[in-house]
Order: structure tokens, then C-alpha cells, then sequence
């Protein structure tokens, strides 16, 4: 008797991370897959991921270097997400950090893990990362893992690539965000405001000018 070694299914698409406040409708929508790792870069990349932060319930795990000159300011952080919330690990060697984000990711303990690297890893790395997000949704909502490196990026096999800078007006914070690339959507640019703290961003259909820095949630930390 033989058996079919093949079968069809309908292709189910992961769930996605929305990074606009709920209930905001952009086209093309800016949304990051589940149970797979992003990259995030330019210089307000580290802003980039306290509005993913802001997205998810629960906690959120901060990998850094334990060399790393700067940590996030939790007065700057009241801004973007409960500080409260963040849990910080230092690593004290590279293959620490890669470590760390893999075991938490496959662990599914936090819906959101952060690394905040030196230099974008080579693609083995990033493939263990995807199958640990993948094994950590197994009993439930898949962690997002999100790389921040530095410059333009350039992590080999990553899901999506996003530069994120500041083009602040005055009081008026606002953000232009690339998607730089993604497996399944086309490149494509927003400027994005926030016009209260803690409100969200909202689509911001002026050009305005840019600033050079990030923003008050970095500060500085004795060498």
C-alpha cells in the first residue's frame, strides 16, 4: 500500500508586528513578521525598536555588549514604552550576545528580543535566529527578534532591513523610516510624527528637516 509523502495545505502567513498605533491604516502597511529576525539601522535605530516595544504586550529583552559606551535613559524611554518593562542583558563577548538572543528567542519567553550589535552577523547566524523564532512560537505567539547595527546595515538573510533617522521641526518629533528591503514587500519611505508622548506615530505628510542625533533616551555611561 503506498502513502503520500505530500499533501496540500493552505499556506497560513505568519502573524506580523504593526508599528503604527492601532486602527491606523497606511499603504503600504509597516509591519514585521513574526517568528523571524529584522534588522534595524541608521541613526535613530535604537528609537525603531522602542516603537516595536510599544506594539507588544509583555517583556522585552535588551541584549547589549558589555563594553558598549552608551545604555538606554529610562526618562527618554517614558516617550516610546514603560521602562518597566525591559529587561537588560550585558554580554561580555560577541559570541555572548549572538548566544543569548538565540536561546532567548527559542525559549518564546519575550515577544520581543533586541541586539543591539557592533557589526551585522554573517548568515549562519542569522539562520539559527529564524529557527529559533520559529521553535519559540511553537506553544504560542512567535518571538521577533531585531537586530540594530550600525551605518546601512547589512546582515546576510535577514527578514527585513530599516533605517530609521530623525527630522525633527522644532517640537514637532517626527521620523523618516525606510524599508530598505523584505523578502515579500517593496521598498518604501515614511515620515512619521508623534504628536504626544506615548500617543503613537502617525503618517506625516510634510517633508521637514533633519536632525543628527536620536533622541533623549541614550545617555552616555562611564567607560
Amino acid at each position: 500500500m503506498s502513502t503520500h509523502l505530500l499533501s496540500r495545505h493552505s499556506h497560513r502567513p505568519r502573524a506580523s508586528l504593526s508599528l503604527l498605533t492601532r486602527g491606523a491604516a497606511i499603504t503600504p502597511a509597516i509591519t514585521l513578521e513574526r517568528g523571524r529576525a529584522h534588522e534595524a539601522c541608521g541613526p535613530a535605530r535604537r528609537s525603531f525598536a522602542l516603537w516595536l516595544a510599544a506594539s507588544t504586550q509583555g517583556p522585552v529583552l535588551w541584549i547589549t555588549p558589555q563594553w558598549q559606551p552608551v545604555t538606554l535613559n529610562p526618562d527618554g524611554m517614558m516617550d516610546f514604552a514603560d521602562p518597566a518593562r525591559f529587561l537588560f542583558v550585558a554580554a561580555p563577548r560577541r559570541e555572548d550576545q549572538l548566544w543569548a538572543i538565540e536561546e532567548a528567542l527559542r525559549s518564546g519567553a519575550a515577544p520581543l528580543v533586541v541586539a543591539d550589535l557592533e557589526e551585522p552577523p554573517a548568515m549562519t547566524p542569522v539562520r539559527r535566529l529564524h529557527l529559533a523564532a520559529e521553535q519559540g512560537g511553537s506553544l504560542g505567539v512567535a518571538p521577533l527578534a531585531l537586530l540594530l547595527t550600525p551605518g546601512s546595515g547589512g546582515a546576510a538573510g535577514i527578514e527585513s532591513r530599516w533605517h530609521m533617522s530623525p527630522a525633527h521641526q522644532g517640537r514637532q518629533r517626527i521620523w523618516q523610516l525606510d524599508r530598505l528591503r523584505a523578502r515579500t514587500q517593496p521598498p518604501a519611505c515614511w515620515r512619521l510624527q508623534q504628536k504626544a508622548p506615548r500617543s503613537g506615530l502617525q503618517l506625516c505628510p510634510a517633508p521637514q528637516a533633519d536632525l543628527p542625533s536620536e533622541g533623549p533616551h541614550l545617555r552616555a555611561t562611564q567607560q
